[in-house]
């Protein structure tokens, strides 16, 4: 976990409160990108067909592995965006998401329903933007 602290803004004058997600996140460091995950575990075989919340897990699962490979944890991120091919799946996908994060200072958020992702079994991928703080080696 990195010491600097984040600042979350969930409510900017003349915008509505946002509820589980926050609308600016920022702090001090560079800039992570991870790529967008999909729901396949360490020996690339696909898990959760037909389960948004066990894809979502794995998708959680796989993110934790790409920060940690950067030194960062969820308390980094800074941004997610969800890719989902049914709206429907939205709070399967959200109540496995607070497994991962800080629910009272969760990430700005965007969701997007797509027509398709790049297999048909796909129901989400997910990607993430995260600070890696200004004093870290990696």
């Amino acid at each position: 976990m990195t010491t600097r602290t984040l600042t979350h803004i969930s409510a900017p004058a003349g915008v509505a409160p946002s509820d589980g997600y926050t609308h600016v996140v920022t702090g001090p460091g560079r800039l992570a990108a991870v790529a967008g995950q999909m729901p396949f575990d360490e020996k690339g075989e696909f898990v959760g067909t037909g389960d948004p919340a066990a894809q979502t897990r794995q998708i959680f699962r796989n993110m934790r592995g790409c920060l940690a490979a950067a030194g960062l944890t969820f308390d980094d991120v800074i941004k997610l965006t969800y890719y989902v091919t049914d709206i429907a799946h939205v709070p399967a996908v959200l109540a496995v998401r607070d497994e991962f994060i800080d629910t009272e200072r969760p990430p700005a958020s965007t969701v997007v329903q797509v027509v398709a992702l790049y297999r048909p079994d796909l129901l989400l991928e997910v990607d993430a933007l995260a600070l890696v703080s200004e004093d870290s080696a990696t």
